[in-house]
């Protein structure tokens, strides 16, 4: 129970209407508002992040369509589905989390418990998956995978909507964008060492990923918000409506939604069949295929590192944001089509670096869009952080679906229209990024 300064008690409850046994004499204390973190906090935020992501892109880049092909070889469409599944359920999951994440009420505060409860959840998965010997349970395992981490990832978001200041939003955006990309590299090469060994597939990455996740656990206090009010009591139509927004009332906000889903729509329907696409090209058979994958994600390295952190500082700096997302999704489509016509391993390589450096642009500047228009922030900001979401976990959800179908179009028989899938994914990239540029007004 919790005493608001000068008022009388308030039963804490999650997901209802406080019971209050008189008028208090002085509100309620709400939510703070944003003071910035320190340099400190900032980097245990950065390497939680960077550990929720390999734990989650591990897994979902290699070790699955590892495993699929040992399950079900010779039936590559079979990874896009068990994919799809995890997706689809973190997705549903997304905006009922966020909105009962603003309405946590705890000595831990709102963020963190659902932090804490994410990485146990995906940790099960892993090792749900790690022991799988047929697809029911290995999809069943990245169900809890996808939807622990997710949940992980969204927590780290939603502090900083309720902490950072506007100047802070690029950098650390950048930040966040790059080594979530060297994550997933780091998540291949790990469990290209162990390629043969099942469980320690998804467990090296996992729990290396969980690692950098404790740190910010342990030593990152968020404020009580025991004492916070809560907006109304919750209902299932509020439930309902948590999954939408008005367009007409945000703008800007669902401007950036539409064109980071169609940017993410593309970069999502060539990320199902990444390890296959390798072997084609290549001319290798999966079991070879981490080392070049992971040579020339990390060739992407450099691009992304200073994409995104020169972006993020930069638009900081200067004070603008849908110049930098037009050029980025400009230097995206180049790297597509690149890769569409690839035959050799140097213009792999160059694909890469283009598409690598237009993807942390895009990630690090629509990301510090999206918390300069945010709706609601110091009541609603897990809500439409988790509907911002959706603007990447529906096209990934939708992805796994859309690919395998895009693949068969004018396809040799027994091959895969690779060429076909990429300039798509350029074309949609670029049509995102003319959205943004041209129609969200609250940036300049």
């Amino acid at each position: 129970m919790s005493v608001p300064a000068g008022g009388d008690p308030v039963v804490p409850v999650v997901g209802g209407s406080p019971q209050l046994t008189a008028v208090p004499a002085t509100p309620p204390a709400g939510p703070r508002q944003p003071t910035g973190l320190g340099r400190a906090r900032l980097v245990l935020l950065v390497l939680a992040g960077f550990g929720s992501s390999m734990a989650l892109l591990g897994p979902m880049a290699y070790s699955l369509a590892v495993r699929v092909q040992q399950l079900a070889p010779g039936q590559p469409e079979v990874l896009g589905f068990v994919l799809g599944g995890g997706s689809v359920v973190s997705l549903l999951a997304a905006p009922l989390i966020g909105t009962f994440s603003d309405r946590t009420r705890s000595r831990l505060g709102r963020r963190r418990p659902w932090l804490l409860i994410g990485t146990t959840v995906g940790l099960a998965g892993l090792v749900t998956m790690a022991a799988a010997d047929g697809l029911a349970v290995l999809t069943a395992g990245w169900v809890l995978t996808s939807l622990g981490w997710s949940t992980a990832n969204g927590a780290l978001t939603n502090m900083q909507a309720d902490h950072l200041l506007p100047r802070q939003r690029g950098k650390l955006a950048g930040y966040t964008g790059f080594t979530s990309q060297l994550a997933a590299v780091v998540g291949i090469l790990l469990a290209g060492t162990v390629a043969i060994d099942g469980p320690l597939l998804f467990l090296l990455p996992g729990l290396t990923g969980a690692v950098f996740v404790l740190p910010f656990l342990v030593l990152r206090r968020e404020e009580d918000s025991r004492g916070f009010p809560l907006p109304g009591r919750l209902t299932l139509g509020g439930l309902l409506r948590s999954f939408t927004f008005s367009p007409r009332a945000h703008p800007d906000f669902a401007w950036n939604w539409l064109g980071r889903f169609s940017v993410f729509l593309g970069v999502s329907l060539t990320t199902t069949f990444s390890t296959y696409f390798y072997a084609a090209r290549l001319d290798v058979g999966l079991a070879e295929v981490a080392g070049f994958v992971a040579v020339t994600a990390s060739v992407g390295i450099v691009g992304s590192f200073v994409g995104s952190l020169g972006a993020g500082w930069l638009s900081d700096r200067l004070g603008r944001r849908r110049p930098f997302v037009v050029v980025a999704t400009v230097i995206l489509a180049s790297g597509a089509t690149v890769l569409a016509f690839a035959s050799s391993f140097a213009t792999l390589l160059t694909g890469t670096a283009l598409t690598s450096t237009g993807i942390a642009v895009f990630a690090a500047v629509n990301q510090a869009i999206v918390l300069d228009v945010l709706p609601e922030r110091d009541t609603a900001a897990g809500r439409y952080m988790a509907i911002f979401t959706f603007s990447q976990r529906v096209p990934s959800s939708l992805a796994p679906f859309l690919s395998p179908v895009v693949i068969t179009i004018g396809a040799t028989a027994g091959g895969a229209n690779y060429t076909l899938l990429y300039l798509l994914a350029g074309a949609l990239a670029l049509i995102g990024g003319l959205v943004i540029g041209l129609r969200v007004r609250g940036v300049r």
